[in-house]
């Protein structure tokens, strides 16, 4: 058993996706069975975090952790132990003895939660930049309480720790405004239309008429692109969260708007089911990255100036156009339930949220007040 000592890098306490042998661990974990051991008897706390990690819980592949949620898993569990050991003193972590060389089967309920605590009030980040936001603390504490929820129950920790962890809710509002209309969208993508810049316009178009996701759209690829031969057009085929699939189909002046990106970067506009190769590509023809999507479209938002932007608080980024196509959707007559399944969505619960203004606003009281019922003032 290997005592868990401070890494030189945060890569160190995760070996790379690919290098990551998890069978070999299953073979470990196996043989213990097999020997009559507990089954992570020989694991240490590196084994522990990989095996949650790379886990196979499902005969299909694809519906084990994508791999965006154990890069996530894998960053916020890294920073967590990182923080553990370089902070602990700051954060009380007054740890009495280390049972068996292990940081985590050392760890009591109070010390998650002086963790939790640190992090929401002192942590570096909270110094430096301001307050985590109440979406992005329950991320956190849903991450911990998996990872230790699920040592407990394997018995490689004795106590349930993450009982000591509080919950962290995010009330209606907490939550960023996100609602961009289709007055707004037509502003956007006019303005981009007038200067000529079919790159910028044709991401805002895809985007608002598909409601990808902003991975989603990054992932794409040229043979992702289909002919229909049931209704005629296209779709897009895209694995989203989850692993789950769906198939878009692509309004005819959004594949215009497709191949109007293409031909700025001067790349084939036919749509080859054998082209590998990304769909929107950026300058240097490789694919887009989630955070520099984002980015690329905030900044040229912000720069429109356009008066609507003015009284929003809340940046326009890629995510801003999922919301726009639950809430124009919902405003051509398409009930919660499409919207639901065209957004990929597991739970309707995540769908009443993007459109909950919506839904507010459509059943007020005054829309049945009658004309003339306040004599010439309605």
């Amino acid at each position: 058993m290997k005592p868990l000592s401070m890494p030189e890098n945060k890569l160190t306490l995760f070996k790379n996706s690919e290098d990551m042998d998890y069978s070999l661990l299953l073979q470990i974990k196996e043989q213990s069975e097999k020997q009559g051991e507990a089954p992570f008897s020989q694991f240490d706390d590196r084994d522990m975090l990989a095996y949650f990690l790379y886990q196979q819980t499902n005969i299909d592949q694809k519906k084990n952790k994508s791999e965006r949620t154990i890069k996530e898993y894998q960053r916020e569990l890294t920073m967590m132990v990182e923080h553990m050991l370089r902070y602990a003193d700051e954060m009380d972590l007054d740890i009495e003895r280390i049972i068996e060389g292990s940081l985590f089967k050392s760890l009591s309920k109070r010390h998650l939660r002086r963790y939790q605590a640190w992090v929401v009030e002192r942590s570096p980040h909270v110094v430096e930049k301001g307050p985590y936001s109440p979406a992005t603390v329950a991320r956190k504490t849903v991450i911990w309480k998996s990872f230790f929820s699920f040592l407990h129950r394997s018995g490689y920790i004795k106590e349930a720790v993450h009982e000591g962890l509080l919950s962290a809710t995010v009330r209606k509002e907490d939550r960023p405004n996100r609602d961009l209309g289709p007055n707004e969208v037509v502003q956007l993508l006019d303005y981009f239309k007038r200067e000529n810049h079919p790159v910028l316009f044709g991401l805002m178009h895809i985007l608002v008429a598909t409601g990808l996701r902003n991975e989603e759209l990054c992932k794409l690829k040229v043979s992702d692109i289909k002919y229909d031969s049931l209704f005629g057009g296209y779709y897009l085929s895209v694995w989203g969260k989850g692993n789950k699939h769906r198939s878009i189909p692509l309004k005819p002046k959004v594949v215009e708007s497709i191949r109007r990106y293409r031909e700025a970067r001067l790349l084939d506009t036919h749509f080859s089911e054998n082209d590998n190769s990304p769909l929107f590509p950026t300058s240097t023809g490789k694919a887009f990255s989630p955070s520099y999507l984002a980015q690329y479209l905030g900044k040229a938002i912000e720069r429109t100036d356009l008066p609507f932007l003015q009284n929003r608080s809340c940046r326009i980024t890629a995510h801003t156009f999922r919301h726009s196509f639950a809430i124009i959707s919902r405003r051509a007559g398409a009930d919660i339930y499409k919207i639901m399944r065209s957004l990929g969505h597991e739970k309707i619960e995540t769908t009443m949220i993007y459109l909950e203004k919506i839904f507010e606003r459509e059943q007020h009281a005054v829309h049945d007040w009658k004309d003339g019922i306040l004599g010439d003032y309605i």
